[in-house]
């Protein structure tokens, strides 16, 4: 999934869309919401989260006590695998977005969520973004994964083929699972920050889990409105960064001919690990 294009850059915005954090200005009631938001995930992911995940979320010192200033998160993370958290004010335009991946910059927003929103959020704000992607980027494969996708952005912008690509980064980077020696655990940021889809992704009977096959992913549609109907299960970051490597020119050359794919579908050539019953 990439960031859609936004109307306008406000006066306070630099060229490439990013802001100062502002820190300093949090109040009480939002360090409280992260607080709250932090604790119940740190329940609900133990045994569900990739251990990936979990030594990220330590060696970051990211913890309930408050949002994380940036200034002390790139101090750690830039050691660990050169990459920055840059703070932007929402969503920006896909080049825009390509072009900071590709040179190790997570673009986060940094507003917080209200209470009322704890559950659900359809623009992603500082808990999604610092809480569910930076701890993954701890780790030395996914974080070249991630810089290497920021790369293919770029050239799929110009090939007229980000609705492929798209669709590798929302069942990979956002929903995506890995299987691991202990089970099937959770690496994708938009499972990891919400409390429903955390137990929805990996107890649930209905969903699909499919095993990871980078054109089937790339011509398989998505809801933003709804938990998935299909996930796509990696083996390891390795695999994943491995199937990063090749020119995708030749890829969309073929997804072309091919007809896309609804987020339910299961087909005779897909290696499935669980065959969901679909939701009432």
């Amino acid at each position: 999934m990439t960031n859609a294009v936004v109307a306008h850059r406000e006066p306070s915005t630099r060229a490439d869309f990013t802001i100062d954090q502002g820190w300093e200005s949090y109040t009480g009631e939002e360090h409280a919401i992260w607080r709250t938001l932090f604790e119940r995930q740190e329940k609900i992911l133990v045994g569900r989260a990739c251990d990936e995940f979990m030594a990220g979320l330590i060696g970051l010192g990211v913890a309930a006590h408050g949002i994380p200033d940036f200034r002390r998160l790139n101090d750690v993370l830039m050691k660990a695998t050169g990459w920055q958290i840059v703070a932007v004010p929402g969503l920006v335009p896909d080049d825009i977005f390509f072009e900071h991946l590709a040179n190790r910059r997570f673009p986060s927003t940094c507003f917080i969520r209200t209470r009322a929103q704890l559950d659900y959020l359809q623009e992603p704000d500082i808990f999604h973004d610092i809480y569910g992607h930076v701890p993954l980027l701890m780790n030395p494969v996914f974080a070249d994964y991630m810089a290497a996708y920021g790369r293919g952005g770029v050239k799929a912008l110009r090939l007229g083929a980000l609705h492929n690509l798209a669709r590798l980064y929302w069942y990979t980077v956002e929903f995506g699972l890995i299987a691991t020696p202990a089970g099937m655990r959770i690496y994708g940021s938009g499972i990891l920050s919400s409390k429903g889809e955390s137990i929805f992704s990996l107890d649930d009977p209905a969903p699909n889990r499919i095993a990871f096959d980078l054109l089937r992913v790339m011509q398989t549609k998505y809801r933003i409105d709804d938990y998935q109907e299909t996930y796509f299960v990696i083996d390891s970051f390795e695999q994943l960064f491995e199937a990063t490597r090749p020119d995708f020119a030749p890829y969309y050359r073929e997804l072309a001919q091919r007809t896309d794919l609804v987020p339910g579908t299961v087909l005779p050539s897909d290696r499935v690990l669980h065959r969901g019953q679909g939701r009432p």
